[in-house]
């Protein structure tokens, strides 16, 4: 471990290499297996470079559809939801907090129940091929509200108290899954099947009318918060202490919950509910190149996205052509390997 800490381009470099083989075999790898060369070819076909061969149509046609939009989906996913992972964990000061603590993707969830379930109850059913961006704005309109919420109630005499914020997150947490729970009781079984799946996380729905919302917002997340990689580091050491140091921390708490709030709503909305992404990337990659934001978040955005397209990997591929939802995938290897970090690392 103390190797990566003196000699960070390693593990970036290493990361680098991961994520890109995870997306030439998410290009290749399915129900219809394409050979790995004919899938890098297709994707230069798609890039406008002019190459010929037997399959290449059909291989262009699969990758360019279908996969690669997925492809990108999943990175864009993964990274935000890892970006967003190490955010939260430098506002509690927890390795073990989550994105879910101030309440997005519960309100996430909720909006989707909505839009699902509620449509159907006043019989007017919503159809993806009719409102295909309803669900989706939904969802992430209920998780920007309930954050909105949870950081109104953690202001107290100008001051955003990260354990009242905490608090609030999980109450609001409970009473949304309740709100959820009774939805599922008053839908029929298409809506519940519907509401149930998405709550599993899946990125079939991939395409690139969907894809571009998300990937503007982990733009902004992975562009904003290495910028403030050195806030993240005085804040570790305690609020006074980065006061103290010249950091304004209201102005920082205030940016680092709307930064997770656009990029996990942003996530949850575009690929449904995918847990222990953002728990336990940032908390193995802290293990293996130490606590500096400076390295630590480009890390996860790398190990985050790499995770994710791996998950989905097998998600496809284990009960093929069946689908495996994703986030049955993410917390099967995740929490064991997670269990397993706790006993080799006592926190």
């Amino acid at each position: 471990m103390s190797a990566f800490v003196r000699r960070p381009r390693v593990l970036l470099i290493a990361l680098t290499l991961l994520l890109l083989l995870a997306f030439w075999l998410s290009l290749a790898l399915g129900p219809l297996r394409l050979p790995l060369v004919d899938s890098l070819l297709a994707l230069l076909r798609l890039a406008g470079v002019p190459l010929s061969g037997a399959g290449l149509e059909q291989a262009e046609l699969i990758v360019g559809q279908i996969r690669l939009p997925r492809a990108l989906l999943g990175l864009a996913v993964g990274s935000v939801l890892a970006l967003s992972g190490v955010a939260m964990q430098a506002l509690f000061r927890n390795p073990l907090a989550d994105p879910g603590l101030i309440g997005v993707s519960s309100g996430a969830a909720l909006g989707a129940a909505l839009a699902i379930v509620g449509g159907s109850l006043f019989g007017a059913g919503v159809a993806p091929e009719q409102s295909p961006y309803l669900l989706s704005a939904s969802a992430f309109a209920g998780g920007l509200a309930v954050t909105a919420l949870v950081y109104r109630l953690g202001r107290r005499d100008g001051q955003t108290r990260v354990a009242t914020m905490l608090l609030a997150g999980l109450a609001l947490s409970a009473l949304a899954g309740a709100a959820i729970g009774l939805f599922g009781y008053l839908a029929d079984d298409a809506a519940l099947r519907r509401l149930t799946f998405w709550n599993l996380g899946s990125l079939s729905g991939a395409s690139y009318a969907r894809l571009w919302p998300l990937l503007l917002a982990t733009l902004g997340v992975a562009l904003w918060l290495p910028r403030r990689a050195g806030a993240l580091n005085a804040l570790l050491l305690g609020e006074s202490e980065a006061r103290h140091l010249g950091f304004e921390v209201e102005r920082l708490k205030r940016e680092l919950v709307l930064c997770t709030a656009l990029g996990v709503g942003a996530a949850v909305a575009a690929a449904g509910l995918v847990g222990f992404v953002g728990l336990l990337v940032p908390h193995l990659l802290r293990l293996l190149c130490g606590p500096d934001h400076r390295l630590l978040l480009p890390a996860a955005m790398l190990g985050g996205a790499s995770l994710l397209l791996f998950a989905d990997l097998l998600a496809r591929l284990l009960l093929a052509p069946a689908e495996l939802p994703l986030g049955i995938v993410t917390a099967l290897l995740g929490a064991p390997f997670f269990l397993w970090l706790l006993r080799r690392e006592p926190l």
